[in-house]
């Protein structure tokens, strides 16, 4: 399917590694021209050739979102480089393990910016290009928002966060036709979720208690998976969807565990 974005002006953070990568490969493999906006030099670079030498359309932009002048800096070179923003994938972040015995003050409220904070800002500084391009956002999410995971506050609270701006911004933006959804992550395999299950005595047999629990298939989703939801949700055949979030997940959130 033509999803027609070829041409569109899609910024991705954290579109280097992970979930992000495969976003920016699939939104690449669909003509959009991408941008990724990440931490590291080496990272962004590494996924960039791999798109140009698969034929796709691709820039990137150095920036810690964790300092907000960063976010303006990276919107800034992106409309003075294309003039447009047409999409925006609010992707980076990461689980950081804040939780409530072991945590404090300042830990949490640095764990919000890793996780929260520049998604406002980065929807903030877009938005007069996505006014002008009448765009559309998506956030990328986390089922422990509803499901909870413990040792993990501030991750949990930032997700909730991202799941009511999703709602808030789809209600704020509906005058100037601008889609906000968002994509919701259960189990994901990612280089992080790899380094995660090495912690494990015994990786493959833990791996295989969380895959176990997965209704469909009993696998993990695939970031082109995730992807592939992203990009029809920025496309116009999404035309009349807005302030959803959607679980790309197997079932692993809602369906019931006595399917299991």
């Amino acid at each position: 399917m033509d999803l027609g974005l070829k041409g569109k002006v899609i910024i991705v953070t954290g579109g280097a590694k992970g979930i992000g990568e495969g976003i920016s490969r699939v939104l690449a493999a669909e003509g959009a021209t991408v941008v990724i906006v990440g931490r590291n030099e080496s990272d962004n670079q590494h996924t960039v050739d791999a798109i140009k030498k698969a034929g796709g359309n691709v820039d990137s932009v150095v920036a810690e979102l964790t300092i907000p002048d960063e976010c303006k800096k990276a919107v800034d070179y992106v409309t003075s480089k294309y003039n447009r923003i047409d999409g925006l994938v609010n992707n980076a972040g990461v689980n950081d393990g804040i939780g409530l015995a072991k945590g404090n003050y300042e830990d949490f409220m640095r764990s919000l910016h890793r996780n929260l904070v520049h998604y406002y800002l980065m929807a903030h500084h877009a938005l007069p290009y996505l006014i002008q391009s009448k765009g559309s956002i998506v956030n990328i999410s986390s089922k422990t928002a509803e499901t909870g995971q413990g040792n993990t506050s501030a991750y949990a609270a930032a997700n909730g966060g991202r799941n009511a701006l999703t709602r808030e911004w789809a209600v704020e933006l509906l005058p100037h036709r601008i889609r906000v959804n968002a994509v919701i992550v259960a189990e994901s395999w990612t280089p992080l979720y790899e380094s995660w299950i090495s912690t494990f005595p015994n990786p493959e047999e833990k791996l295989k208690t969380i895959t176990d629990k997965i209704p469909l298939e009993k696998r993990m989703t695939t970031t082109e998976e995730l992807a592939n939801t992203v990009a029809f949700l920025l496309s116009e055949k999404s035309s009349h969807t807005t302030g959803q979030l959607i679980h790309v997940d197997g079932g692993y959130v809602h369906l019931d565990r006595a399917l299991l």
